[in-house]
């Protein structure tokens, strides 16, 4: 029995102890100010870590464009907030704002997914990255608001004008500004938390088997009587709803995108890869974990200034041999197996 929950819940219960570690300091007082405030985006960035592995170590497929799934949680919910900021209380206006971005986002990973999920390997890569960046270079030159009129939008600053009831939502490259700040620590772990039970059931579903079976191999899955386009679309389409949460609970948090190269660009979805790569793909905890140290290590290393990004870099290529190279990879597995083996009622003679 605890060892059935160990298995099962291991993960949820390190995540929840961590989360109560951090709360009990933080109200301490023993956190910085700096590493306090490290503690949302962390989420975030291990949530879109999450969504992306199901795409890539699930489903088998590489996408370079899950920033662009993010871009859309984010502004469609912080447009949504913005609209109903007077009209509805804080807390049932930041819950409609995720169900707002994540079916957004749905709804677009189900669009892209029906032409990209016809191509294979860097042919894929190649389109979602530029899913990606039109995404963002439309949301970056559009100007976007209501008024009594009804609904205004321009692509340049000197055809948009409003009454002067009218608000203004999305202001070309200045962004979006005026979110109200609802994110908190306490509901991206919530939030993590559904994204990994959400995954893992799915992945020990009958749909989550005949995702892996089409991973593993396509022709035998068809043959088999298995719906390849319809399980694809499913974790493809699944894959951008969580990363469209993790944008709602970016945009909450930051309250003023005023540059959105800097957030949902290349690197960012590169940034993501290398959280899933490093995690282990497939490995969902792995991801999360990945995802945790590599973005807390360059920020609590600014101190470090020209040498920060070398200590990162070293720490890449030990993460990297530490999960990859086959003779680390056997020696980890041995130490594992002998931990068990000294762990109590798991020792010689025990029934």
């Amino acid at each position: 029995m605890l060892n059935t929950i160990r298995r099962k819940y291991g993960f949820y219960i390190v995540i929840v102890l961590f989360w109560l570690l951090m709360t009990l300091l933080k109200s301490a007082g023993a956190l910085s100010s700096h590493f306090a405030s490290l503690l949302v985006p962390m989420t975030y960035y291990a949530i879109a870590a999450v969504a992306l592995n199901l795409c890539v170590g699930i489903l088998g497929e590489l996408s370079i464009g899950h920033a662009g799934f993010m871009c859309i949680g984010a502004f469609s919910g912080a447009i949504f907030s913005l609209l109903t900021k007077e009209a509805l209380p804080g807390a049932l206006r930041f819950f409609l704002a995720f169900l707002v971005g994540i079916a957004l986002a749905a709804l677009f990973g189900f669009l892209i997914g029906i032409p990209v999920l016809r191509l294979k390997g860097d042919y894929l890569a190649i389109v979602t990255l530029a899913f990606g960046e039109i995404i963002k270079n439309i949301l970056q030159a559009v100007y976007f608001g209501v008024d009594s009129k009804g609904v205004h939008l321009a692509l340049d600053m000197t055809d948009f004008t409003l009454e002067p009831d009218g608000l203004t939502l999305i202001k070309g490259p200045q962004g979006v500004s005026g979110t109200p700040r609802d994110s908190s620590f306490t509901v991206g772990i919530i939030v993590l938390l559904l994204a990994l039970v959400l995954v893992h059931h799915l992945m020990d579903s009958r749909d989550g088997r005949a995702i892996m079976a089409i991973r593993d191999n396509r022709i035998a899955a068809e043959a088999t009587g298995i719906h390849v386009t319809r399980y694809k679309m499913l974790a493809f389409t699944l894959s951008a709803a969580i990363a469209g949460a993790a944008g709602v609970l970016f945009s909450h948090n930051v309250t003023t995108m005023t540059n959105i190269t800097n957030y949902f660009n290349y690197n960012a979805s590169i940034m993501l890869l290398v959280y899933v790569v490093l995690g282990g793909i497939g490995n969902i905890n792995g991801s999360v974990v990945a995802a945790m140290i590599l973005y807390l290590l360059p920020e609590m290393m600014r101190g470090l200034q020209r040498y920060r990004m070398l200590i990162y870099a070293i720490v890449l290529i030990l993460m990297m041999l530490f999960n990859w190279s086959p003779a680390l990879v056997e020696k980890r597995r041995k130490a594992v197996a002998w931990l068990k083996n000294k762990l109590p009622g798991r020792g010689k003679g025990v029934a």
